[in-house]
């Protein structure tokens, strides 16, 4: 099992991950996509005047409640829409994906890992404008929204009909296997090492974790998408309540050290010394674990946002920034402060096992019991809630792509295979997981950046007239009090 993983993932790595310079700068490998989302996030940013910083109030109030209008359509208020995305972004990247780029990257990674959520919020609002837009209302209730949606129509309106009917195909099915492997397997593989910690059971039978964890999950995503809205809505402010105040606790408590964290933060953020490939080589590592964490760009979260009630579909888009902030600058930056300041991720402390396996979750776990000897146990519960709130929204995101390819009534061929790879999870090496998820999540952003691109300008065009109606009143006077 392990070696067929493996090989997907050579391949897979070898056909879409190419290195832009070809080998041609010694030690260095920058991969296309990772180039494709900070090109697009620095042109979309620049393009819409820095969306990110001038509406974040505004979106505050829209989450807030304080826009409803008559014409509302949709089926998830705009903050359990969010809620659903947070939880399929509010996981383990957090918590292992942050504390493997570090040990990989160095402390400079987590520079550069703000830098990418702060231009992936403007992706994010562009990508779920879009989904508003083209989102399609079902017979049967469901909504299908996201990269198929836009990519499918968006270029069949610019008179590309066929080149939208690929690229929407392609990212259905590259959604499909992003679903299965950084939604689903990279999350049950990282949870199990560090429940498995605390259980020793575990240990000896994991795939009885995986048994568990499948039942859990089918209890929930059988019910659709309004159980799946209903369930985070609840467990993801906990978990990431919880999770932000130990990891604050842990930062006040050693205040001494911050300078020094957040000295070796910008320091090695431009002159790093743990990373191959000197700056060019942690900004790679910084960008693509942050991606990985707050999925902006890659289409996935759109098909969450699509199922909101709004009448403006820049509303929702302006929602959706607050993703990219919650997961990667705040949640992330704390993970990575308790990381450097208990120094873990530096393999001359005593945890280079957990490092050269890429156990995520097992060197947060450690640096959490440097400064909390019993908390731990509390963090594995954390980390399992963490991986199910993404489990139980992942498993919405495939089954819409599937729903597209192969339509509405075979969507439980796909459940039962969603929920048998949870148990394959827990037998297949940590290692393997964490390469082969990173690839399958990754190549989604292709086919879609590519779409950001190519309908920009739509989205310029909404973004102004609803700015030009919030400035003039219109839009309050419509608002139900």
């Amino acid at each position: 099992m392990n070696e067929l993983f493996k090989q997907i993932t050579g391949y897979m790595d070898n056909a879409l991950f190419f290195d832009i310079f070809f080998g041609m700068i010694d030690e260095v490998k920058v991969p296309f996509v990772v180039a494709l989302l900070i090109v697009g996030g620095v042109y979309l940013t620049l393009k819409f005047n820095f969306i990110n910083l001038r509406m974040f109030i505004h979106s505050f109030k829209i989450i807030r409640g304080d826009y409803k209008t008559a014409d509302d359509v949709g089926i998830l208020e705009p903050r359990q829409s969010l809620t659903t995305a947070l939880s399929a972004t509010v996981g383990l990247g957090n918590i292992a994906g942050v504390a493997i780029a570090v040990s990989i990257g160095g402390p400079g990674a987590t520079f550069w890992m703000i830098m990418a959520g702060f231009l992936g919020m403007t992706l994010k609002f562009t990508e779920v404008t879009l989904s508003l837009k083209y989102r399609e209302f079902l017979p049967d209730g469901t909504i299908i929204g996201g990269g198929m949606g836009y990519l499918n129509k968006g270029f069949s309106e610019k008179g590309f009909p066929k080149i939208g009917k690929v690229l929407a195909v392609v990212f259905a099915i590259f959604l499909i296997g992003g679903a299965i492997g950084g939604g689903n397997t990279f999350q049950v593989s990282q949870a199990l090492g560090a429940v498995s910690n605390e259980i020793g059971f575990f240990k000896e039978y994991p795939w009885v974790f995986g048994v568990i964890v499948a039942t859990l999950t089918g209890t929930v995503i059988l019910g659709g998408i309004k159980r799946i809205g209903e369930v985070t809505e609840k467990i993801v402010p906990l978990m990431i309540i919880i999770y932000v105040s130990a990891s604050l606790w842990i930062i006040l408590s050693n205040y001494d050290l911050i300078p020094m964290a957040i000295s070796k933060i910008f320091n090695e953020a431009f002159a790093p010394i743990a990373v191959t490939g000197g700056m060019i080589g942690v900004i790679v590592q910084g960008f693509q674990r942050a991606v990985f964490s707050s999925e902006a760009g890659l289409g996935s979260a759109p098909i969450a946002h699509s199922t909101a009630k709004t009448k403006y579909p820049v509303r929702q888009g302006m929602v959706a920034l607050y993703e990219p902030f919650i997961d990667t600058v705040i949640v992330c930056t704390m993970t990575a402060l308790v990381i450097v300041i208990s120094g873990v991720y530096d393999p001359a402390n005593g945890f280079k096992e957990l490092i050269d396996a890429k156990n995520g979750s097992g060197l947060t776990a450690e640096a959490f019991r440097m400064s909390m000897s019993w908390f731990p146990a509390i963090l594995s519960f954390s980390i399992f809630m963490f991986a199910f709130s993404t489990l139980i929204a992942w498993s919405y995101y495939g089954e819409i792509a599937w729903a597209y390819l192969f339509g509405t009534k075979s969507v439980i061929v796909y459940k039962i295979i969603f929920l048998a790879f949870i148990v394959v999870a827990t037998v297949v090496d940590t290692n393997t997981m964490v390469d082969f998820a990173s690839i399958l999540f990754l190549a989604m952003a292709i086919p879609n950046v590519i779409g950001l691109l190519v309908m920009s300008g739509d989205v310029k065009s909404m973004l102004k007239e609803y700015l030009a109606k919030l400035k003039s009143g219109e839009l309050d006077r419509e608002t139900i009090k």
